[in-house]
C-alpha cells in the first residue's frame, strides 16, 4: 500500500512485478494480498499488458486498520477464551489490548507510511 501511495495520482498503474521487486515479496504471495485489498475496496486493478494496481482513494483516507482488516482480520479479534477461573479477567485484558491496537491502527494512514519509508540511506 505504501508503494501504491507513492505513485498515487488517481490514474497511474503500478505493475505487480514492480511492487513485488520493490518490496522483496514473491509475485504469487503479493497477488493474494492485492486481491484481498481489492475486495475490500482499498485498491483497484486493471488487466492487460498495460494493467496494474492503484489506490481506490487518497492514501490519507486509508488507515492501517482498514488494511489489516482486509488482509488478516483475525489479528484484530480477541480470541481468548472466558473459561476457567481466570478466563474472564484474561479475556477482558486481551479485549482491552485489542481495542488499543485498533485505535492505534486508526491513527496511521497509508500516506504516513509512504512518507516515512522514504528512499534508502547509503552510507560510505
Amino acid at each position: 500500500m505504501a508503494q501504491l501511495a507513492r505513485c498515487h495520482d488517481g490514474r497511474t498503474l503500478t505493475r505487480l512485478e514492480d511492487l513485488a521487486q520493490r518490496e522483496a515479496v514473491s509475485g504469487n504471495f503479493l497477488v493474494q494480498i492485492l486481491n484481498d485489498l481489492r475486495r475490500a475496496g482499498l485498491i483497484e486493478s486493471r488487466r492487460g499488458k498495460a494493467g496494474g494496481y492503484l489506490l481506490a482513494r487518497s492514501s490519507g483516507q486509508i488507515t492501517l486498520r482498514q488494511v489489516v482488516e482486509a488482509v488478516d482480520p483475525s489479528v484484530l479479534q480477541c480470541s481468548v477464551t472466558r473459561e476457567g477461573d481466570s478466563g474472564q479477567a484474561i479475556h477482558r485484558a486481551w479485549d482491552q489490548v485489542s481495542q488499543g491496537l485498533q485505535q492505534s491502527l486508526d491513527q496511521i494512514t497509508v500516506e504516513s507510511l509512504a512518507a516515512n519509508s522514504g528512499a534508502p540511506m547509503f552510507y560510505i
